[in-house]
């Protein structure tokens, strides 16, 4: 049986790059060799595209690829240039592109554009859902409008705005760049004199940025995977993972924490909740998947009121972390699903949107034939 080609694309130009080398690490070991052939395109923080070997991957430590450029020049050594648009659109119809990019110019929909344009399949969500999940602004718009539950937020991009908004809802605030994720540039504030120099962190990463008020709440994350539009029973329906909490050893979830400090958190799961409350997450999480277009793949995650047990929406992340230690993975995996089968079920999934896509008409005239890329399997 023949195998079908894997793309699996790493790095990027965006703060996330180096996260993204570990989890694209942690894509390719998991990948079933006797299904999928895997080709490992890394993307230079200046932008230039080369074919890597996997194997050059595999061989470094997680450790050496978040924190060392010199894992990355190794990785690069004797790398063949790869001009994006010839391999996106010379790919057969059962090949799919895996991108493990976070952040933007990845993860916002900038990518998956082109992979549209030119006719591949993809995991992970479509161009609207990616731009909408980056955008922190955007998505709680459209969550607000489908009335599901957020903290109260705004947007500032000056100080005047920023003093407007925590004058309203009162210290302690988040400040955060509204496009932007792994926390980057999130600050907590706890007072006047504090939200300047946070604003300008943020404004370091966005031209626009979140401020969202300070509540007593636990950090809750549920995985999502499937297919929002298919029916009861379909193998590919979608569905949410048990529930997960990450309680942190600082006073939030920071980069820091996430990233650097291996004693920067714990995670615990299943979340020790109330089944009410692992219920109404889970629910929550599925509309916030539907109502932003999302598809595939997003690890969902929510505050819950530490007094009165309240969930509240927080965002989604659509192309979340695949590091061994990641939450999209643990939680499946502690759901019955390991990474081999994760993996492989988000490849069928681009595919399923893929052959749906290619069986549209393309004709003003509403006759029917396939939206298929000349040159195409």
């Amino acid at each position: 049986m023949s195998r079908a080609t894997v793309v699996v694309l790493c790095g990027g130009r965006s703060s996330e790059r180096l996260v993204s080398l570990v989890s694209a690490q942690c894509v390719v070991a998991n990948l079933d060799a006797r299904r999928y052939r895997a080709r490992l395109v890394h993307i230079g923080a200046d932008g230039s595209w080369a074919e890597v070997r996997p194997a050059a991957l595999l061989a470094e430590t997680p450790a050496d690829l978040h924190a060392q450029p010199a894992a990355v020049r190794r990785l690069r050594r004797g790398a063949r240039a790869v001009n994006p648009w010839t391999l996106f659109s010379s790919l057969a119809a059962d090949d799919c592109v895996f991108p493990v990019l976070h952040g933007p110019m990845g993860e916002d929909g900038t990518l998956q554009g082109m992979l549209e344009l030119a006719g591949a399949a993809y995991v992970g969500c479509g161009v609207l859902g990616s731009a909408a999940g980056m955008d922190k602004e955007a998505s709680k718009r459209l969550c607000a409008e489908a009335g599901l539950p957020q903290v109260p937020w705004a947007v500032a991009r000056d100080a005047s705005a920023a003093r407007a908004a925590a004058g309203r809802f009162g210290y302690p605030v988040f400040v955060k760049p509204a496009r932007m994720g792994s926390s980057v540039g999130v600050v907590k504030v706890n007072s006047s004199a504090e939200l300047a120099p946070a604003l300008r962190e943020a404004l370091r990463y966005d031209d626009k940025a979140l401020i969202e008020k300070g509540i007593p709440a636990r950090e809750i994350e549920t995985a999502v995977l499937g297919d929002p539009w298919a029916p009861p029973g379909d193998r590919l329906t979608l569905k949410a993972s048990i529930v997960g909490e990450i309680a942190p050893n600082a006073e939030f979830y920071d980069y820091r924490a996430k990233y650097l400090d291996p004693n920067g958190a714990r995670l615990i799961i299943p979340a020790a909740l109330p089944a009410k409350t692992v219920a109404r997450v889970r629910e929550v999480a599925l509309a916030a998947f539907r109502v932003l277009d999302l598809y595939g793949l997003a690890r969902v995650d929510f505050f819950v009121h530490k007094r009165t047990g309240a969930v509240y929406l927080n965002e989604p992340n659509t192309l979340p972390g695949f590091t061994p230690a990641s939450m999209y993975p643990r939680l499946w995996r502690e759901s019955g699903l390991p990474t081999p089968r994760l993996i492989s079920t988000l490849i069928d999934l681009a595919r399923r949107r893929a052959r749906a896509r290619r069986s549209l008409s393309a004709d003003a005239g509403g006759r029917k034939g396939p939206n298929q890329p000349r040159g195409r399997a």
